[in-house]
């Protein structure tokens, strides 16, 4: 059986969760559809899709599987389109990761902007609040924040944050805004465990040094702590993009600016290589491009200052 054709029939039962759909997509028989999914499990010696008399689901296996199986199809289907002379048209599948909040704010408009420049393209975004393996997970394009390990990757910068402390103005009603980064000691502060956010806040400046805290709520995701700093009830740590809004808008205050450290790189990956591909190529041209010119990545300390 043509293990190829086996993985498009894959993918479509996977997208349509129906071999009966799929068999329709792809005018084939269920049969042929039922065989090419069997021929896979029998190859791969795992189940890929729980069966129910209505409908057809994936296992965890199979949608790692499907996964993999989109990547190599788009990978052949731009060989092909390389070697038939079009491969300064951007075409296939693209998949870009970003940190959630980030992607929510920067990533997610300039993709939806490529895509519908480019109809050829298709775009899967990974928003994730870790590093992954772009090589393991399949992606093109990645947006890294901080500093960077040395890799075969191209690394572009686009742009900086900073990392910064911010409460709400009725906190500080009832509470003295510090001065030193040592009058944390006496306030109440809310840990995000959920990033990469030190524990011990680092400090530069007069006060060069890091302070131990003693957290008394500890939230595992961004928006959580934000949330809580927002109620008044004490304060957090985040990224300046993160509360950027919010420091605008005077709903929060940021502390101890003068102590910050340096700003925080951000960073546009892509596979290093002559061959990338045309749907790389030209997203991560348009991804720095916008980037660049967006003013509250390229002035982290005034955004940071509110």
């Amino acid at each position: 059986m043509d293990r190829l054709q086996s993985m498009r029939v894959l993918v479509k039962a996977a997208d349509t969760c129906s071999f009966a759909q799929a068999a329709r997509a792809l005018n084939m028989s269920p049969p042929a559809v039922t065989r090419a999914i069997a021929y896979l499990e029998d190859l791969t010696g795992a189940r890929l899709f729980l069966r129910s008399t209505r409908s057809v689901k994936l296992t965890a296996p199979g949608s790692r599987y499907v996964e993999d199986c989109r990547r190599i199809l788009a990978d052949i289907d731009e060989a092909e389109a390389s070697a038939g002379g079009s491969h300064a048209t951007p075409s296939g599948l693209l998949t870009v990761t970003a940190p959630v909040l980030f992607g929510q704010i920067y990533v997610m408009p300039v993709l939806t902007s490529f895509l519908t420049q480019h109809p050829a393209v298709n775009g899967r975004a990974l928003l994730l609040d870790r590093v992954v393996n772009l090589l393991e997970e399949g992606i093109d394009v990645a947006l890294r924040i901080g500093e960077l390990p040395d890799s075969g990757y191209h690394a572009i910068k686009v742009g900086s944050v900073r990392r910064v402390i911010c409460g709400a103005p009725s906190y500080f009603t009832r509470h003295p805004m510090p001065k030193i980064p040592a009058d944390l000691s006496e306030h109440t502060v809310i840990a995000n465990t959920g990033s990469s956010a030190p524990q011990d806040w680092r400090f530069s400046g007069a006060a060069k040094s890091s302070v131990t805290l003693r957290p008394r709520l500890f939230c595992n995701t961004v928006d959580a702590s934000i949330s809580a700093a927002l109620s008044g009830w004490g304060l957090t740590s985040a990224l300046s993009y993160q509360v950027a809004s919010a420091v605008r808008e005077e709903r929060l205050e940021i502390v101890l600016p003068g102590y910050e450290e340096a700003p925080i790189p951000i960073h546009v990956m892509h596979a290093e290589g002559r061959h990338i591909s045309a749907k790389t190529r030209a997203f991560v041209d348009f991804l720095v491009a916008e980037l660049r010119a967006n003013q509250s990545l390229q002035s982290a300390t005034a955004l940071a200052k509110g």
